[in-house]
């Protein structure tokens, strides 16, 4: 199938997004600053399923949320994974999502890592519209460095 180009609206503005089919089911994503992403079912390889953005959204806005409180604990280049767990299989929607923080907080010491284990929970809570907007639709549960939290 030709590639087609994104349309433009005239109600364009920041935090504007579009997509664009490029083939059977499959779609390419555009921001109002010109970054892409692939959009398509399982099958379609190089693709992204809307669920998984969806669930990428998720950690993502976690992992920002929470950044600058570890990094002033953990140091600027702290190394940190977040994985987002969950699958849409009851009932064709998302009931839970469990987000897993994947980050070495050993070096802490047990009441300095329970103090950033709280500190990361609120900045995740205030900060990330993204679970605040899912809130009540779908069960958030979190894993910070293996523990519940």
């Amino acid at each position: 199938m030709t590639e087609h180009a994104h349309q433009v609206s005239d109600r364009i503005a920041p935090g504007s997004v579009s997509v664009t089919r490029t083939g059977t089911r499959t779609y390419e994503g555009l921001n109002e600053r010109g970054s892409t992403v692939l959009i398509g079912p399982v099958e379609a390889e190089g693709h992204f399923t809307p669920g998984e953005l969806l669930k990428l959204a998720l950690v993502a806005c976690a992992g920002m949320s929470a950044d600058r409180v570890a990094a002033r604990r953990l140091g600027d280049d702290f190394p940190m994974t977040i994985w987002a767990h969950g699958s849409s299989r009851d009932g064709n929607r998302y009931r839970h999502i469990d987000e897993e923080l994947l980050v070495d907080l050993s070096a802490l010491e047990p009441d300095e890592r329970a103090k950033l284990l709280e500190i990361m929970v609120k900045a995740i809570e205030r900060g990330c519209t993204v679970a605040r907007s899912v809130e009540g639709s779908i069960e958030l549960t979190t894993t910070i460095d293996g523990t519940e939290v």
